[in-house]
């Protein structure tokens, strides 16, 4: 547990500077474009490489050694920022260079997950997984409060290239604290006497592994589904903010900050409870109240202490959510398929998220948006719910989508596959009784 946990120090550091150039990064966009589909664009081409390369980066994660693959996905974050700060430095920062950054950014983040999950198997005893899931999320949600708050003070001071160069420096320390601890690799039991590795196979083994399992199917498939509806709360989050507000990046900054707090109440409580004694519970109680009490009354809201607490709500619930189903992977998968299982078992749950993500912009800018403006064609319906004018049209977005949330958690629990998973599946390491 030592080790891990400064590992984790190093990792949080990280993500404090990611936090900071992206809460920098996205005033930078809003103010440049004053478009949602601007910064839904950088979501998406940030994200989509991620989820469409875990394949072939889950098969390469349980070939390499797990701790440098860490080390290469961090340094690639850190070179994506020194090409925007040198761009931004001589003035010649657009907002397609976001999108390109991201994408490489984002491809090397494949390999991160994988590597960081089967790295906490092998590091530490099964009892302590959901414990140490917790301990990631809340370095997230930590990082979700300190990181507008200390972007917003030193910007002006250093300005945003010194925000940028700060964070090039947490890549470094990253880097640092992951070198003098030894991370356990897993021996290699998949491949047959005589047979040559494939990469091609490897890169579909996920697939099938978990096409065998139906429960781990079918729990996937749930969060494909919400993924769908409640992927495009981040990206629209802050224009919807800003539109209803007039540009106050001070209640942008205190409603992303909330985001950051309930993350870390949620995991500081998953890391201190250890979630459930049944962690498909933790997973499907916790998604119907991030639709009700976060994303539902987001939409609702029309005031920021209304946005902070729904901000607070979602975030609370969601390192249960996480850390419950990343015990049961870590407990029901072998430690040396996990990367190529996790790789998969992301690319599945995931793949909705970009599609979201592209979707939101659009609908925000040139359907909602222009709907609930005063005269709009849903305002007669729907203005005494979400109000009308800039922003609203997203509003109504979070309504609809916390609603949809909402059912899909519920309906998980009709399926006998998902709802008793835990007793369906052996854990990896529980003796198979002889014949």
């Amino acid at each position: 547990m030592r080790g891990f946990t400064f590992v984790w120090l190093g990792q949080f550091v990280s993500l404090l500077g990611t936090g900071m150039t992206a809460f920098t990064m996205t005033i930078w966009a809003w103010q440049t474009t004053g478009e949602a589909t601007a910064l839904a664009l950088v979501g998406f081409f940030t994200f989509a490489p991620t989820v469409l390369m875990s394949p072939i980066a889950g098969a390469l994660v349980d070939r390499w050694n797990r701790k440098l693959v860490m080390m290469l996905s961090d340094l690639a974050s850190g070179l994506s920022t020194v090409i925007i700060l040198i761009l931004m430095a001589s003035g010649r920062l657009e907002i397609w260079h976001l999108y390109v950054t991201g994408a490489f950014s984002g491809a090397f983040q494949a390999f991160q997950f994988p590597a960081y999950s089967a790295a906490v198997t092998m590091m530490l005893p099964k009892e302590q997984y959901a414990r140490a899931n917790g301990m990631i999320s809340l370095a997230g949600s930590a990082s979700r409060i300190f990181a507008p708050v200390a972007a917003g003070i030193l910007i002006g001071i250093v300005g945003t290239s010194g925000i940028l160069a700060f964070d090039i420096i947490t890549f470094i320390v990253a880097i640092g604290t992951l070198l003098p601890i030894h991370i356990p690799q897993p021996p290699s039991t998949e491949l047959r006497q005589g047979e040559k590795p494939s990469l091609l196979r490897d890169s579909v083994y996920g697939f099938r592994y978990i096409y065998e399992r139906p429960s781990l199917l079918g729990l996937l498939l749930v969060f494909f589904a919400i993924n769908l509806v409640l992927s495009m709360v981040f990206p629209l989050l802050a224009p919807m903010i800003l539109s209803r507000t007039g540009n106050d990046t001070l209640i942008l900054g205190s409603v992303q900050s909330a985001l950051g707090v309930g993350g870390v109440l949620g995991g500081v409580l998953m890391s201190v409870w250890g979630g459930p004694k049944r962690k498909i519970h933790g997973v499907i109680l916790g998604m119907v109240a991030m639709s009700l009490l976060g994303t539902l009354t987001l939409g609702l809201g029309r005031s920021p202490v209304m946005w902070t607490f729904s901000a607070f709500a979602i975030m609370c619930f969601m390192p249960i959510v996480n850390g419950s189903s990343q015990a049961i992977w870590q407990a029901k998968v072998a430690p040396e398929i996990q990367g190529r299982v996790f790789a998969t078992r992301r690319l599945i749950a995931q793949i909705t998220s970009p599609v979201s993500m592209i979707l939101a912009g659009p609908l925000a800018d040139w359907v909602f948006g222009p709907a609930m403006m005063p005269g709009g064609a849903l305002v007669p319906v729907f203005g005494w719910l979400v109000g009308t004018g800039p922003g609203t049209g997203i509003s109504l977005i979070f309504v609809f989508a916390g609603i949809f949330g909402a059912i899909i958690g519920i309906s998980a629990y009709a399926f006998v596959a998902i709802r008793n998973l835990e007793d369906i599946l052996p854990d990896y390491d529980t003796p198979q009784a002889s014949i």
